[in-house]
């Protein structure tokens, strides 16, 4: 059974590969290069990754269940799924009563993640790992003035930090730690937790490298925003979580007022960047949790997630207001005509897409620099 479910593993692995080569294939020239170079190590790591999946088939059936875990890690490239495994392999040690991970994240951020302990309490315990190829294992003791009053208090008393390494390069390091006073984590619990973390590693880089180049393969290279492709998914997944909760959900369609006559004034390559320029001035007003996506040419969509009709419109005016306020270079001062619907019940995202794109449409015919609201449900 083993067997079968790590073999399940590296086609689960495999598949989801090949779906990130479709993704590359479907970014524009000027990221393709990036992306490509991204996947590529990410592919590299991967079989990698497979050899030593292969190799631990021979010992499944007597390894551990931290062990059993290290396994699964090959199976996915998802970011949050390989933490959440490798800590859950941590706490699976006997001893091992908290776990932190302190990795690179995409785009050059920090990964942090804890099980057993609060966030607050993991940075005031953290240590960071001395840069030295042959260190293995850093062991530690804490000790509290509060021992002299209480020598339960459940603090951590002691732990072990692993560096994790990819490649050879530094990925970060993974902490396991006991709130025991009587005893420390033996040497065999190391020696598996090092094992851990020798394959948390890899497994760690490869879903970065993934998510990465994802991310490209998800942008729209002129613009920065997210392509056609992304927002369907989105709008997808939005809607059918707003039905779930019953929660509410907007969605926003606009275009530049006759951006056409503006390129053949201007020529294509000086309309691109007005369009760049459009698109970084609606960024600097959209909130953080709405997802703002270039669907074709001049034309941009707004995801809302939990927001009314109403909201999305004077967002609408906000981003109008935004690109209007000031000319965008040869091509003057720009307006932009845009449609508003909010989700109804039994909506499929089709229906609200068109619901907001023939609202768009109305504010054309209404004489455009304008926001038209859907109709509500009779």
């Amino acid at each position: 059974m083993t067997l079968l479910v790590l073999i399940c593993a590296v086609g689960v692995a495999l598949l989801t590969a090949a779906g990130a080569a479709v993704s590359v294939w479907r970014v524009r020239a000027s990221a393709d290069a990036q992306v490509a170079d991204a996947v590529a190590r990410m592919a590299a790591g991967m079989h990698e990754t497979m050899r030593d999946l292969a190799d631990a088939v021979d010992t499944a059936q007597n390894a551990s269940r931290a062990d059993r875990f290290v396994g699964e890690l090959a199976a996915s490239l998802d970011l949050d799924e390989v933490t959440e495994r490798t800590l859950e392999a941590a706490a699976a040690v006997t001893g091992v009563e908290a776990a932190v991970i302190d990795a690179g994240a995409p785009e050059g951020g920090r990964l942090n993640a804890t099980v057993g302990i609060a966030a607050e309490e993991a940075a005031r315990t953290a240590i960071n790992v001395p840069e030295n190829d042959n260190l293995r294992a850093v062991e530690i003791t804490y000790r509290y003035r509060i021992d002299d009053v209480d020598a339960s208090a459940p603090v951590v008393r002691s732990g072990v930090i692993l560096p994790m390494r990819s490649d050879g390069l530094p990925v970060g390091s993974l902490s396991a730690f006991t709130r025991s006073s009587h005893r420390q984590l033996s040497d065999s619990e190391i020696d598996e937790l090092e094992r851990l973390a020798f394959r948390a590693g890899p497994a760690l880089e490869n879903a970065r490298r993934y998510a990465e180049a994802r991310a490209l393969a998800d942008l729209d290279a002129l613009t920065n925003v997210h392509n056609r492709r992304y927002f369907h998914e989105t709008l997808a997944r939005e809607v059918a979580r707003a039905q779930r909760y019953q929660r509410r959900l907007s969605l926003i369609v606009f275009d530049l007022d006759d951006f056409k006559a503006v390129n053949d004034r201007v020529g294509h390559l000086a309309g691109d960047a007005v369009l760049a320029e459009a698109s970084e001035r609606m960024l600097s007003v959209v909130r953080s949790a709405d997802v703002a996506c270039r669907v074709g040419g001049d034309e941009f969509a707004i995801v809302l997630p939990e927001s009314s009709g109403e909201d999305a419109e004077l967002l609408a005016g906000r981003i109008a207001r935004a690109i209007s306020v000031r000319p965008i270079g040869a091509a003057g001062t720009l307006f932009l005509s845009a449609g508003v619907a909010e989700l109804r019940p039994g909506d499929r995202p089709n229906d609200l897409f068109e619901r907001a794109d023939e609202a768009l449409y109305r504010a054309k015919e209404l004489g455009k620099a304008r926001t038209v609201m859907a109709e509500s449900a009779s």
